[in-house]
């Protein structure tokens, strides 16, 4: 599918017909959700332009990331999105030509559809199509915070259930790794953005009197980015306070082997000493040896128990 938004007087208009974009004056944007080969060389043709492969936009290095021909931007970045399955990575290609955006994606993206709806409300006034890609942008970065703030918000209620569970639990502890897992998936992407409108900022054929706007997207990314470190360093202390009631259950666990162990000693010392095979043992001959052998070793049992509730270790 292919959408060509144009401008018309004060108006942005929509087109999906591929075949007119070589008849719309004041091309705004030329958005490609899933094209298919036809559409794609029809509009290379049309707009003098050339489009990565899939497997360019994925690339990770810097030159394939960003780089400038022909006095066209080109820019790759990965955008977030939010199933079943947990968060996954959604790769979009930009190129913005003579103030004309084209973007290159496969599948739908809520931060293209939220764009899309902003353009039609009319409340702004859209000059070209740099304008549309900062609003992109910046409907994008909103989605981030709304991410980070669903992420908060999970934290906390982890926290609260951590206070109140008496026993760790395994659950908790995948709960905490999971949740270390998405938020370093929303700073990857973050800190992905942050570098593509850096090297953006810097080029020549972005229009000056837009640059001051970008800024304030990059200010917005630097404090989204603090945010994420902040729910890093909870969750860090969340896995400390797990690990930590494991230690004391683990304590708890070895102390009354201790106990047990201790307070068993002296009968098996008894026991060991009447069983002896010795002629010459104290009480050996005595009618009531055996049972004064079980008193010895129960009285010894109850004075270590004592002696440890008199010293508060049980």
């Amino acid at each position: 599918m292919v959408r060509v938004f144009y401008k018309e007087g004060k108006q942005v208009k929509k087109e999906t017909d591929v075949r007119e974009i070589g008849h719309l004056r004041n091309l705004m944007w030329v958005d490609l959700q899933s094209a298919s080969a036809d559409e794609e060389e029809w509009i290379e043709a049309k707009c003098d332009i050339s489009f990565q492969t899939p497997q360019e936009i994925v690339e990770i290095e810097s030159s394939a990331r960003y780089f400038e021909q022909n006095n066209t931007i080109n820019a790759n970045s990965n955008f977030l999105k939010s199933d079943s399955e947990g968060y996954q990575f959604y790769p979009v290609s930009f190129m913005i030509r003579d103030n004309v955006l084209f973007t290159y994606r496969q599948g739908d993206s809520r931060s293209f559809a939220d764009t899309v709806k902003k353009i039609k409300i009319g409340e702004e006034v859209f000059k070209d199509g740099v304008d549309i890609l900062l609003l992109l942008l910046e409907t994008r970065i909103e989605s981030d915070a709304d991410l980070l703030e669903a992420m908060t918000k999970d934290v906390k209620t982890m926290s609260r259930a951590l206070s109140r569970e008496k026993k760790p639990k395994q659950a908790s502890l995948l709960k905490i790794n999971d949740l270390q897992e998405n938020t370093m998936l929303i700073r990857e992407s973050i800190i992905d953005k942050q570098r593509v409108l850096s090297q953006i900022l810097r080029s020549s054929y972005f229009p000056e009197d837009r640059k001051e706007r970008l800024r304030i997207v990059l200010k917005d990314i630097n404090s989204l980015l603090e945010y994420t470190t902040f729910n890093f360093e909870r969750l860090e202390y969340l896995q400390d306070t797990f690990m930590g009631l494991i230690n004391l259950e683990q304590n708890e666990i070895i102390k009354i082997f201790t106990v047990v162990t201790i307070i068993f000693l002296p009968p098996t010392l008894i026991a060991g000493i009447f069983g002896m095979n010795y002629q010459v043992i104290p009480s050996l001959d005595h009618p009531f040896g055996f049972w004064i052998a079980i008193a010895l070793m129960v009285c010894s049992s109850l004075s270590f128990l004592f002696f440890f509730k008199q010293k508060k270790w049980i």
